[in-house]
């Protein structure tokens, strides 16, 4: 089997889902998207591990990234693919259909079909989105590599309901440890319940009120919340320690040092240990390419509140959005499916921003 990167978008969709690529084994489908990108002479192909980037070289004034991981989540009785009608528009069903080889198969039928866009090209996909960070493709090619990623724009092809979802939030996990001593529960007050010691770091999170800032006309909503507890010795004794995982979820104005700042000062003279960091991204749409895009996809622009691979282009100073076929809310579940129509229009709405020309 091989690729045919000219056929519909949504027949190579079907193709790219048909080829499982759980995370880890993801060398087939990169063997092929490889094999499929170096037929198309206008590119320069290069192979990075699991990670192929594809560039057109035509010295235009701006650059452009457009990436795509290509790896899934574990199989769920969800593959093959198939086609189904619906009062709305057909439905393409499969493992990775939404999250994101809609996606990818757009970027792809770009990638050979429009040989002289108006801007500079860079398109990438990668290995290991879906899994430990230390695993994932874009992370390393920003490390070892970071020029194939600049750009003066970038567009992760995220599932976003074709609906532009720009810049991404940060996400800050920290444990905040209550200490007590051990006592037998008969005879309590020989000792100090670490348990009960945590009721306070619960009031402040209870009296967090959100910041909510404008950034490119976007109102980011922040969060702060417990999102695990874990506490006790044995059903006879006092516990001496309780720790409270609290994630904090920061608009991209913010550093991680900046977040992690506010996190010590919500729960100043208790103990706190960060565990997990990453930075947001800004949304950039001041930048001349990123307003010709969201004007070519409809003007509409929602605030990203999860955290994506964006993020790793704002580390470079690449302003970046997320735009992509298929709802995020269906990505991972076994029905995961996507739309055909938005398969269709994405592509034709990026077609027409690299060819400059209307939509």
């Amino acid at each position: 089997m091989s690729l045919d990167l000219t056929t519909d978008a949504v027949d190579l969709t079907r193709q790219l889902v048909d080829i499982e690529s759980v995370s880890r084994n993801e060398q087939r489908i990169t063997d092929m998207v490889e094999t499929a990108l170096r037929t198309c002479a206008h590119l320069t192909v290069s192979r990075h591990g699991n990670v192929v980037v594809a560039r057109t070289e035509l010295g235009r004034g701006e650059r452009v990234v457009i990436a795509g991981h290509l790896d899934t989540v574990p199989v769920n009785d969800n593959l093959p693919s198939r086609l189904e009608p619906d009062p709305d528009g057909d439905l393409l069903y499969g493992l990775g259909s939404c999250d994101m080889k809609g996606g990818d198969a757009v970027l792809l039928t770009l990638a050979a079909t429009v040989p002289a866009p108006v801007r500079d090209v860079t398109y990438l996909l990668y290995d290991g989105e879906e899994i430990e960070a230390e695993f994932n493709g874009l992370k390393r090619l920003a490390e070892t590599d970071p020029d194939l990623m600049r750009a003066d724009f970038a567009i992760l092809m995220e599932p976003s309901d074709a609906v532009v979802e720009a810049g991404c939030q940060g996400t800050l996990r920290v444990e905040v440890r209550t200490r007590g001593e051990r006592a037998h529960s008969a005879r309590s007050w020989r000792g100090v319940n670490a348990i009960h010691g945590a009721a306070e770091v619960l009031a402040r999170l209870n009296a967090y009120e959100p910041r909510r800032p404008v950034i490119d006309g976007l109102e980011y909503h922040e969060g702060l919340n417990a999102v695990a507890i874990r506490g006790g010795v044995a059903g006879n004794v006092l516990p001496d320690e309780c720790v409270v995982e609290v994630n904090h979820r920061f608009a991209p104005d913010r550093s991680e040092a900046q977040a992690e700042e506010f996190v010590r000062d919500v729960f100043a003279g208790l103990e706190v240990t960060v565990t997990d960091s990453a930075p947001g991204a800004m949304p950039g749409l001041d930048r001349p390419a990123a307003k010709a895009f969201v004007q070519a996809v409809g003007g509409t622009v929602n605030p990203k509140f999860g955290w994506t691979d964006v993020a790793r282009f704002s580390a470079l100073g690449v302003p970046a959005v997320n735009f992509g076929p298929g709802d995020p809310m269906l990505a991972h579940k076994q029905e995961e499916h996507v739309p055909v129509e938005q398969v269709r229009r994405c592509e034709a709405q990026l077609r027409a921003w690299l060819s400059g020309g209307p939509a």
